[in-house]
């Protein structure tokens, strides 16, 4: 079934490179807009958890991270429409048929069953990232999209080598995702922690960590700002879904604990990185960009740490998704008004768009976790893993370095809002009607914040302990072995009929064993 949308969207998408006029334009993205509403619910509606060709599995995780996007993209395309109505039809069409084609390949990334196929498709973001980045064609951009290219595609190199290196460990050709548990749990040690290492290096510029970190950021300031949204949400979320699948297949083996603390190791330093870049920029959307740095390390924080800090991980990305594609808009319809990104310069929002301040500042405190934002509890969640674990150190660390992240934020908020504006502006840009629906993600993000659905609730539950099933049954099995070997009952029978009862049974197994192998011969004759 995906066969058929996925060359049903790649047809869409690629039709829109030869529209002629702009509602040819809006029609294919219509069109490509209901296809994926169709196909989310052709999945809800019984294809679900089922597996459709070989490389595509519509298991819990994908599903979860496809509906974000579906949702996501309405907005985006809506948000492109208006931010890009002024410029030329060539312009305009070449940017929404790569910001299809880009879509298409994330919705590949979420349900891959294979990590080679995820491998293709992250390559495939790269460049259809690289077409819209290049959209302004300025210095600017040419330049973000050469280093976008470049570093975005060593990073998939880097990454292929340890796909290399994972299956020198697993001694099987197989790569599926499902299989490789498995065959990689006895693997050499050494190969695993290599693989692991370069692989998590090389998807690093798409989830937005580090080291990779920097290429996302510069994309995110040379794209026009709904695509910045889809960068920042849909392919982060891409790269969160490689690692964690990456991550997965690591629980049982024997290199797993080293594998949480590279992690660690990796959340903190993107947790420093946001921090001190969040204090030092001075343009909107690369603040934003730093922003998405930090809280992919906090995401990874959790997946270290483990536990609880596991569901709250998942939770927070979903979350993040609603909360920094909101911010995008909304930077968006500012960037009309003063034509600048500039955070010195421009100000007094609240009295040119009382509706984008108002959303732009409740946008904030929802980014700084006040409650009820639903990053409030996971990373309260996460928080208290670490105490649970007496990792007293990370939470400290991350306390003074939250703590600084606050204060950057929020005066940057502030200023934007009240302070005076030293830019040209143009009051027939503001769109309120298209602040209120840059707000409508918000407002999901604070409604989970207040409540979770119960259909979420178990859906991260399920992607969780998909994972640890196997260790579970184990330990089942051993406090059996266990239970049996402290027996007493076994150990005190009576010696003669012990003795007479062993004779009987000795002379049944052995008539037993030869009628058994006669059927067998006679079975296999």
């Amino acid at each position: 079934m995906i066969y058929i949308f996925f060359a049903i969207w790649l047809t869409v998408g690629a039709s829109a490179f030869l529209a002629h006029n702009r509602r040819t334009v809006h029609r294919l993205c219509a069109l490509y807009l209901t296809s994926h509403a169709l196909f989310a619910g052709l999945l809800f509606g019984g294809n679900y958890l089922t597996t459709s060709g070989v490389f595509f599995t519509f298991d819990e995780l994908g599903t979860l991270f496809y509906t974000l996007l579906a949702v996501v993209a309405v907005f985006i395309f809506i948000h492109s429409e208006a931010y890009l109505k002024r410029d030329d039809i060539k312009d305009y069409r070449n940017y929404f048929a790569l910001l299809m084609l880009l879509t298409t390949a994330i919705t590949g990334v979420y349900f891959a069953n294979n990590i080679a196929i995820t491998w293709i498709l992250l390559e495939t973001t790269t460049l259809c990232g690289a077409g819209i980045l290049y959209y302004r064609r300025s210095e600017a951009t040419l330049e973000a999209t050469w280093k976008y290219l470049f570093v975005c595609s060593t990073g998939i190199a880097i990454a292929y080598l340890g796909i290399l290196l994972l299956c020198a460990a697993a001694t099987n050709s197989s790569l599926s995702y499902e299989d490789l548990p498995q065959i990689i749990a006895n693997g050499n040690p050494l190969y695993l922690k290599a693989a692991f290492l370069l692989v998590l290096t090389g998807y690093s510029c798409k989830m937005e960590i580090f080291p990779l970190y920097t290429i996302g950021v510069d994309a995110n300031f040379a794209a026009p700002a709904p695509a910045s949204a889809l960068l920042s949400t849909g392919l982060v979320n891409a790269g969160f879904l490689a690692i964690f699948r990456i991550y997965r297949l690591f629980v049982h083996t024997a290199v797993f604990e080293w594998v949480q603390h590279v992690m660690i190791i990796i959340g903190l330093m993107s947790l420093v990185v946001g921090a001190l870049f969040l204090r030092r920029t001075n343009n909107y959307k690369r603040f934003l960009s730093y922003s998405t740095v930090e809280n992919m390390g906090i995401v990874a924080i959790g997946l270290g740490i483990g536990g609880v800090a596991l569901w709250a991980a998942v939770f927070h990305v979903v979350c993040h998704t609603f909360v920094k594609s909101s911010m995008f808009y909304h930077v968006g319809i500012m960037r009309h008004v003063y034509d600048s990104y500039s955070i010195n310069r421009i100000g007094n929002y609240i009295n040119i768009n009382r509706v984008g301040a108002i959303g732009f500042i409740v946008g904030t405190l929802v980014l700084l976790a006040f409650p009820p934002s639903p990053l409030f509890i996971s990373e309260v969640m996460i928080f208290s893993e670490i105490v649970s674990v007496e990792k007293w150190w990370l939470l400290v660390l991350m306390l003074v370095l939250m703590c600084v992240v606050l204060y950057s934020i929020w005066s940057r908020s502030l200023r934007l809002s009240y302070h005076s504006n030293q830019d040209e502006l143009h009051l027939s840009a503001v769109n309120r009607r298209l602040s209120y629906i840059a707000s409508l993600p918000l407002v999901a993000a604070i409604v989970l914040g207040l409540w979770q659905p119960k259909f979420l609730d178990s859906a991260i539950e399920n992607i969780i302990s998909d994972g640890v099933e196997v260790s579970a049954e184990v330990t089942i099995d051993e406090v059996e072995v266990v239970a049996d070997a402290e027996e007493p009952e076994a150990v005190v029978e009576d010696a003669a009929t012990a003795e007479t009862e062993a004779e009987a049974t000795e002379e049944q197994v052995i008539e037993e064993t030869t009628d058994e192998n006669l059927d067998d011969h006679g079975d296999v004759l």
